[in-house]
């Protein structure tokens, strides 16, 4: 029920803003609005102001909007009225009133981002787990326990680093875009100025199409640093059947001393024979008894991989901070954070026409609603990063040249401007075909990377 609600709050009120966003400059325009809808299909509920001309619905199917607007196109116009058609302003002003929905969501975003730097949320510290073999990271010389103090591009000044999760998002950037990362880091527990030195990551070089759990494992860095603790356990997993508990420090894993949770979550991985268990000595701590047990991971297939599994919860929680901003602060914040997620976006969007970006990268409704309720469940300031980042996203979209989309209409007004004349009835239909068929493909793809993601 959590996952349903949250999805149709989020679906509403961004669809909401949307069309809004087309309705007030519309009626800034002098432009007579008839219906504002959220929907489509059979009204469940309208509505219509005294003394106002648009009747405000909410329709049976939610997804999606319009706002219905007085057209000599659509139906006659009395010539009292023709001046408060769409289709009778100048393109300047029809322009602006179809650029208003996409930017409504991506000023929405830019608050919602804001309120959430306003309001603080509780993130890891960026304090580096022991990265995974071979990986970008180890080659660097990271060795885990580092805290990063300061990162910025190549060429860029080293800038403050608050919490794991601002790194995490310097990395995706940094690997979908080619650029190489420098961090500034020290010992996690050096005095003030000790032990400072910079390292540098050529995130370029991994040429990454997609942001998934194998880009980071390539980087080397997938998680903060935690103390190597067993969590729970699953009843009939290989960790209870060896006699783990909760609550055990692990110290060695046969002749390798255990640093952390993700070096110990690495070597669990690892610790099979393609598909058989690979029985192994642990060394662990438990109520101050040093304990020797042997655990034998049980073997699953990842992929193309076989990997080792103990069915309990790996690594202690990691430390926390309260990532907070002051007023003016925060709403930078939230401007600068709409622009970045809006130009990554528009990046591997334009990646993935030209073949350089996996199509696995879009998606549909079922992976919204499944992230809502997620989202929603993890507290308000989580659901609100959710909202920010699918409000970007419906900007964005909205605003690709389309002819079915915003950006395809702001196209035919750009063609008006500079040629002096309208795109002709025959080509608009032909284009319009052409996008219904376009939007078709990418809502099929999205479809059936949700039903591979959540079923698969």
């Amino acid at each position: 029920m959590l996952t349903v609600a949250a999805f149709v709050v989020a679906l509403g009120l961004l669809i909401a803003v949307h069309e809004y966003g087309h309705y007030r400059v519309a009626v800034a325009c002098g432009v007579k609005v008839l219906r504002f809808s959220i929907g489509f299909g059979k009204i469940l509920w309208r509505w219509q102001p005294k003394g106002s001309p648009t009747e405000f619905v909410i329709g049976a199917f939610p997804l999606g909007g319009y706002v219905k607007m007085l057209d000599e196109r659509e139906a006659p116009v009395v010539a009292g009225e023709r001046h408060l058609a769409f289709n009778t302003q100048s393109v300047g002003r029809r322009a602006a009133i179809v650029a208003a929905g996409p930017a409504a969501n991506l000023l929405l975003a830019a608050l919602l981002y804001a309120v959430v730097s306003w309001m603080g949320v509780e993130e890891p510290r960026a304090v580096l787990a022991s990265p995974t073999p071979a990986s970008i990271a180890a080659q660097a010389g990271l060795r885990g326990g580092e805290r990063v103090l300061r990162a910025g591009w190549e060429d860029d000044d080293l800038q403050p680093l608050q919490s794991f999760e601002e790194l995490r998002w310097l990395l995706t950037r940094g690997a979908l875009d080619g650029r190489d990362l420098r961090l500034e880091v020290a010992p996690q527990d050096a005095e003030a100025g000790r032990g400072v030195h910079e390292v540098t990551l050529p995130l370029a070089r991994l040429q990454a199409h997609e942001a998934d759990a194998g880009l980071f494992r390539s980087i080397g860095i997938v998680a903060p640093w935690t103390r190597p603790l067993v969590g729970e356990l699953v009843p009939d997993g290989a960790g209870a059947q060896a006699g783990l508990r909760s609550g055990d420090l692990v110290l060695a894993i046969g002749e390798t001393p255990i640093v952390d949770g993700q070096q110990l979550r690495e070597t669990i991985r690892r610790s099979v024979d393609e598909d058989a268990p690979r029985p192994q000595r642990w060394r662990i701590e438990r109520d101050g008894r040093v304990l020797d047990l042997v655990v034998a991971p049980q073997p699953q297939r990842e992929g193309e991989q076989w990997i080792g599994r103990i069915g309990a919860y790996v690594g202690a929680p990691p430390a926390m901070v309260t990532v907070r901003h002051g007023l003016f602060d925060g709403l930078w914040n939230g401007v600068a954070r709409t622009w970045e997620v809006s130009a990554l976006t528009l990046r591997m969007m334009g990646r993935m026409v030209i073949g350089e970006a996996s199509l696995k990268n879009l998606s549909g409704p079922l992976t919204i609603a499944d992230y809502a309720g997620k989202s929603a469940s993890l507290g308000l300031t989580q659901y609100l990063v959710f909202l920010a980042l699918i409000s970007v996203s419906l900007g964005v979209l909205n605003l690709l040249p389309l002819p079915v989309l915003d950006g395809g209409h702001l196209m035919y007004y750009l063609w008006e401007a500079v040629t002096g004349r309208g795109v002709s009835d025959a080509w608009m239909e032909r284009m319009q075909r052409t996008g219904v068929a376009l939007l078709l493909v990418m809502m099929s793809i999205a479809l059936f990377n949700d039903v591979t993601r959540i079923f698969g």
